[in-house]
């Protein structure tokens, strides 16, 4: 360990600026740690234990040191000793004092192509055209950041997901960030890797911003997965401390604005907020795809009714199921399609669909699409139904009328601000009366599915450069 420590002392003192006195042993080297750091001054004893340890310190444990350090000048060398572990001592270890660190850790490295992965890489593909952008992930057990592996890289510069088995998150390259900049541009969902940063957001001198998705797990917390709450509030535990965060939404602004409404309570300020909206865009469909979804998904001459997210009770699905059934017991012929992944608590809507299906219903559950068929299923079906119970965005709401194709969505929040130029109809989500009486006009009305479709298609384009670019500018200069 001694060897490691004395090949990381002359990092550190070159982050600080400051010369140190020659070490070649233990005994030197905690001398020369004594005399370069002032322990007192905590964001030095962040740097200290990071640079030397390979691991990034929590919160109590840099408060701990530093306080300790009043009483024990050894109390530094102490702390960096019980730290270092064989695995983190095997690592080489870099300061980061220039490029902006990006942090995709769970994106890079995750089979989900969620919305929140969505997002992230779209974004970080195109920022990784940008020379002061360094990537990174985080090393197993969530110690410290670490460079990304070559693979983990190409597929965030590549914006796909993961095929095949996860690969080993190996940390050949520490990157410890110091009075720079960073962004976390993804949600932090592991407690360890949030009290790391909240230690980090707090000591290290950077500037920490982050992409905010939205506060369900506090405002709608009856319908996320089990424990998410728990987790939820580590993430926002180390938010507190950031410069400046970016929502998805206005409506998601308001939610964090009602949350750092709180803080001074606390004695704390909290970070700016800035809402930077998601675009309305899907790829391109030839007609080879719109040829292959009509055959995958549309049944005979009957319309299509196009529902996309996952499937977990926010998203509402057991209610779309409650409306579909009773348009098909009035007569309505109509195909009923759901576009998405599995999620937590599930099973009730599962059973329906199975219920339906035996029955003779002409619906069904897709839970692995790809782009090509989601793009082209948008624009073939006649409508879509997105009436969450509470969204950051609404991604599918965007995509569906980006492409002209009217939605029924939920008549407040984020969903109903992106309705708000035109195309779709909006309903109480909580009241199946409205629901069904929506997707029934838009089965039975061509006058007004005409008009939601022209309203749809003159809405202003927005495309994933320019919110990357935007992005960028929002959380690096405000």
């Amino acid at each position: 360990m001694v060897r490691v420590w004395l090949s990381r002392l002359p990092l550190l003192a070159d982050a600080l600026g400051r010369a140190h006195a020659p070490a070649h042993d233990q005994h030197s080297f905690a001398a020369s740690i004594t005399e370069l750091i002032d322990a007192r001054n905590r964001d030095e004893v962040w740097l200290a234990l990071s640079v030397l340890t390979g691991r990034f310190p929590t919160e109590s444990l840099v408060l701990k040191t530093a306080r300790d350090s009043e009483f024990d000048p050894h109390a530094l060398f102490a702390a960096v000793r019980s730290e270092t572990t064989r695995e983190s001592a095997s690592w080489r270890v870099v300061v980061e004092r220039e490029k902006t660190l990006v942090d995709v850790g769970d994106t890079s490295a995750s089979t989900l192509a969620t919305g929140i992965q969505r997002v992230v890489r779209e974004v970080a593909k195109r920022w990784a055209a940008m020379d002061d952008v360094r990537f990174v992930g985080w090393t197993q057990q969530w110690q410290s950041l670490r460079d990304l592996e070559a693979l983990e890289l190409a597929r965030v510069e590549r914006g796909i997901a993961r095929d095949g088995e996860e690969d080993p998150a190996h940390a050949d390259v520490v990157v410890v960030p110091w009075q720079t900049s960073y962004i976390l541009l993804e949600v932090s969902a592991e407690p360890p890797r949030s009290d790391r940063t909240r230690a980090m957001a707090r000591f290290s001198g950077c500037h920490t911003t982050a992409l905010c998705y939205d506060l369900i797990p506090v405002t709608s917390s009856e319908t996320s997965s089990p424990g998410m709450t728990g987790v939820f509030a580590h993430y926002m535990a180390a938010l507190k401390y950031f410069d400046r965060l970016s929502t998805i939404s206005k409506a998601t602004a308001v939610e964090y604005l009602g949350w750092r409404e709180m803080l001074p309570a606390a004695g704390l300020i909290g970070p700016d907020i800035i809402p930077v909206l998601l675009p309305a865009s899907v790829g391109e469909s030839d007609d080879a795809a719109i040829a292959g979804a009509r055959d995958r998904l549309i049944i005979g001459e009957v319309p299509l009714i196009l529902v996309v997210g996952s499937h977990e009770p926010r998203k509402n699905h057991l209610a779309i199921l409650q409306a579909a059934e009773i348009l098909w017991r009035e007569g309505h012929e109509f195909s009923l399609s759901f576009i998405g992944s599995r999620s937590w608590r599930g099973d009730e809507y599962h059973d329906r669909i199975r219920q339906l299906q035996d029955q003779g219903r002409p619906v069904e559950s897709v839970t692995h699409a790809g782009d090509s068929l989601l793009w082209a299923a948008y624009r073939v079906a006649r409508f879509t139904v997105f009436p969450s119970l509470n969204e950051g965005f609404g991604l599918p709401v965007a995509e569906s009328l980006s492409v002209g194709t009217p939605v029924v969505t939920s008549n407040f929040g984020s969903t109903a601000e992106i309705a708000e130029t035109g195309g779709a109809l909006l309903v109480d989500p909580r009241d199946d009366d409205d629901l069904t009486a929506a997707m029934r006009t838009l089965l039975t009305d061509d006058d007004v599915l005409l008009r939601l479709q022209i309203e749809a298609r003159s809405r202003p384009r927005t495309s994933w450069d320019d919110y990357a670019e935007s992005l960028w500018r929002a959380l690096q200069q405000g």
